[in-house]
């Protein structure tokens, strides 16, 4: 089931979107405000979908399991793909391009990205309340936001090989937490809650794991 698409937002919707969205659907199928088009079916999907999306570990949670599923998906149609066709020299071309232009400068960024936050939490842990520190920790998640930027837009630049689709599956998840995880750790540098300061760290984790699963694939 397809939470995403029930709520008619995208994977990579903030919390926030996903509220406004849940409020929009639930105002447009409610029978006390709009009796014409009132489905308390479609009431029960909304509210089972908000209750996991709305829910940001439980939201954690359901996009991993997604992934694996797409994850497996793709590789039936890759396994499909090799069995059922020749791999000519277009398809070839093909990949050598979407590596070299898509997956190598997208991975880089990632790392970019992610292998500095230990370092800068180590020097914020000196004094989280030290406006020095702070500007400097606020810097680093600007810069992540332009990285992330830029990645997304590689990302989207050409369409990926149809036998690495598995593998575009994994940037495009680990992407989306990278981005989840910066908005957590920016969180924290408003309100001083260390919940955002640990949730940031667990999503650039699964973040890079998901990059590493794709890399591996690469290898194979």
């Amino acid at each position: 089931c397809n939470y995403y698409k029930i709520l008619d937002i995208t994977p990579t919707a903030t919390q926030g979107q996903i509220k406004q969205a849940y409020r929009r659907l639930v105002k447009l199928f409610h029978p006390d405000i709009n009796t014409d088009i009132a489905d308390h079916e479609s009431i029960i999907r909304i509210n089972e979908a908000y209750e996991v999306l709305g829910d940001p570990q439980r939201r954690k949670s359901y996009d991993y399991h997604q992934l694996n599923q797409n994850s497996h998906k793709y590789r039936k149609t890759s396994q499909y793909y090799q069995k059922h066709h020749t791999r000519g020299k277009n398809i070839d071309e093909h990949l050598q391009k979407w590596l070299n232009q898509v997956y190598k400068p997208v991975n880089k960024i990632i790392i970019s990205i992610l292998k500095p936050l230990k370092s800068e939490i180590n020097d914020l842990a000196a004094d989280p309340f030290d406006d020095q520190l702070l500007e400097s920790f606020q810097n680093y998640l600007e810069s992540c936001r332009e990285l992330l930027k830029k990645a997304h837009n590689l990302f989207n630049s050409l369409p990926n090989p149809s036998n690495f689709a598995g593998v575009a599956a994994n940037l495009y998840y680990c992407l989306n937490q990278v981005s989840d995880g910066i908005d957590d750790l920016e969180l924290f540098t408003l309100n001083y809650d260390d919940y955002y300061l640990h949730t940031g760290q667990e999503l650039f984790r699964i973040a890079d794991r998901l990059r590493q699963e794709a890399q591996a694939a690469i290898k194979q």
